[in-house]
Formats: structure tokens, sequence, C-alpha cells
């Protein structure tokens, strides 16, 4: 059996049930796995690296870049970790070096800018060395095939985060970039314990919002200098929705101040929202608001994949006095890959101008 009817064959067999118990089955209820802890403090460097004892992981890159002609480009490095059963690193059968370690690797990746969206999905399974995420010496690589996640030349003493590479191909673009973080990582929620639900589903959840970028992105019309700014969301849980959640509207925003915003939206089948959102001041010091405080109000929608997605929306935060429109820099950026969704760069006026990302699932 190829690699790829092997994915898609455990994909069948793990998520499509579940998609009626949260989008993409992380609604789901399985038994074995670790379970998110209050108690439990979030540890650097360790926890940049994978955590296979939960069902659900993912290393999440977006980044707001211009070119050399001062063109907007938006470019997104995702990938995925899912366990197929718990106690996942131990093989069903055999030794150790068995390709069958019980973990499916998807990888997501897109550049965007207004007239075009482009994107790339790769998938593998566990223990082939294909795919993986692992620390050595405070280094950290997340890959799949040379698509690379990587710490760059870094003292033992800084995060590992500190700088690093970020490369990536699809079949008409690649990019090969370079990070440096300038602030701190950010935990959301409390101390990194992120709230999903009123049912108390919950993930641990952190950010480093403060990347530099530059590189370079081929496109079809050839290779282009960047330079921009860049989030990294890092988040892993066994069950992180309620069983009613259809899907999520979450957004990312660089102000123009040096302060940035993460919120969502999590929708349930009843009509109900629960959001969440992380102000966080220009030095990195983090407030967390709980559900109810944004308000995230669609004001106009786009026909994409046949589905009528919100492009449009209005952002409320009174505690800070934001209210704000924020508008998707190409309407068309639809995900298309296994688990479809939307996802791309977005600009934002009002009482604060901002840039930064929007993902939409389950519509």
């Amino acid at each position: 059996m190829n690699a790829k009817l092997a994915f898609l064959l455990c994909l069948t067999l793990f998520v499509q049930p579940a998609f009626a118990q949260g989008f993409a089955g992380m609604g789901q209820a399985v038994d074995g796995f670790a379970e998110v802890d209050r108690s439990r403090a979030l540890v650097f460097p360790q926890d940049h690296s994978a955590h296979p004892e939960y069902r659900i992981e993912w290393w999440y890159l977006t980044a707001n870049l211009r070119d050399e002609s001062g063109r907007d480009l938006g470019v997104q490095w995702t990938v995925f970790r899912n366990a197929t059963r718990p106690n996942a690193t131990r093989p069903v059968n055999g030794p150790e070096e068995t390709w069958d370690d019980g973990q499916i690797w998807l990888g997501h990746a897109a550049v965007t800018w207004a007239d075009r969206h482009m994107h790339a999905e790769r998938y593998a399974r566990g223990g082939t060395g294909q795919a993986g995420a692992d620390l050595e010496d405070n280094r950290l690589r997340v890959w799949m095939d040379d698509w690379q996640l990587q710490s760059l030349d870094i003292g033992p003493e800084a995060d590992s985060l500190a700088q690093i590479s970020l490369t990536a191909r699809g079949t008409d673009f690649a990019y090969d970039l370079t990070l440096a973080a300038k602030g701190p990582l950010v935990l959301h929620g409390d101390a990194g314990f992120s709230v999903k639900s009123e049912d108390d589903q919950t993930s641990y959840y952190f950010s480093q919002p403060f990347f530099a970028v530059e590189g370079t992105i081929t496109l079809p019309d050839g290779a282009h200098q960047v330079r921009g700014r860049a989030w990294l969301d890092r988040e892993w849980s066994s069950q992180p929705l309620a069983a009613d959640q259809e899907g999520w509207d979450w957004v990312s925003l660089h102000f123009d101040t040096g302060e940035k915003l993460m919120g969502f939206a999590l929708r349930s089948t009843n009509g109900s929202r629960f959001t969440s959102a992380t102000w966080i001041a220009a030095d990195g010091t983090p407030t967390a608001f709980g559900n109810g405080a944004l308000h995230m109000t669609p004001i106009d929608t786009h026909e994409v994949a046949g589905r009528n997605v919100p492009v449009e929306w209005n952002l409320q935060l009174p505690a800070r006095d934001l209210d704000i429109t924020i508008t998707a820099l190409n309407p068309d950026a639809w995900m298309a890959g296994s688990i479809p969704y939307w996802e791309g760069p977005i600009h934002a006026t009002g009482s604060h101008r901002a840039e930064g990302y929007l993902e939409m699932t389950g519509y």
C-alpha cells in the first residue's frame, strides 16, 4: 500500500466517523489519552517539541509579508500530529523501529496575495522518518520531507524559537524564510491553559507572535525577496472541542502600535458562540479575556468552493476600546485539502490599524 493510500485509509477510519463530534473529530472523547491539567505548567524548551501522549497537536505559522515591489503576501506553514490510539509511541507489533507508531502527520503550506491563492498538502505515517518533531541540545526541528521548521544557531540559554528557518514548496510556489523573535513567548488563557467551551474542553496553547521575517518566495513569475512579520501558534490536547462545536473563527492581529491580539469564536450547532481573546502589550505582557468579552460579527460573505464564507468582520473588545473592521486580502483563500477550511491574510481599519490572519473552519 503506498504512503498516500495508507494515510487516507487511516484518516477515513479514524477521523471521518467523528466529524459529527466537533470539527474534524476534535470533539470526540477517546479514553486512554493524556488529559489537559491546569496544574501542569508549561516547560521550555521541552514544550516546543511533540507531546505524543496527547491525541492532537499542531505547529501553525502565518506571516504577513511584502515583496520588493510593495505587494502584500501571506504565508502559511502548518504541521499537524494526530495519534490514532493511546500510547501511540508504542508499536502494535514488532520492534521499536517499526513504521507503525500510531501517529498521522499532515502538512499544509500556502502563499496568498490579492490575485491568487496557492496551497499544498502533505501527509505521512509516523515511524518512517518522513515527518516528526524533536528537540536536541535546545534545537527544535519539525519536518515533513523537505518542509522544515528548525532552530538556527542559538546558545544554550536562548529559546529554541529565538531564530528559525522555514521552508516549504508546492506545485507552483516555494519559500525559504529566516525568522527572528523580537519579543517573548505568550501563554494564552490561564498561563497556557486555554478553555474552549462551557463544558471545559481545554488545550495547552502558547504563541510566538513577535517574529521578524526575511527571505525568498518563489512564484510562477520568479523569485521575490520578502520582509515582514510572523506568528507561530502551538497547541495540543486530546479533546479540544465540545461535541457540538462545528467550527471556529480565529484571528491574529499585529497592530501599528506594536500591540497584538489573538481571538476566536467557537460555533455550536445551537447557534451559540464561545469566545476567548488575548491582548498582548508591545512588551509581550498578555491579558486574557474570557467568554463573551470579544465580539466577532460577520459583515459580508463571499462564495468560495460552494460555500458562503464571511470575509469581512466587525471585531469589538470593549475593554480595550477596540472596534475594527477586518477584510480579507483575497476572499478566495480556500484550503481545499483533506479537511477544507478558509485561511488568509487580512487588514484591519477603525479604532486601530492592523494586519494579520483569519482562519475559519466548519463552513
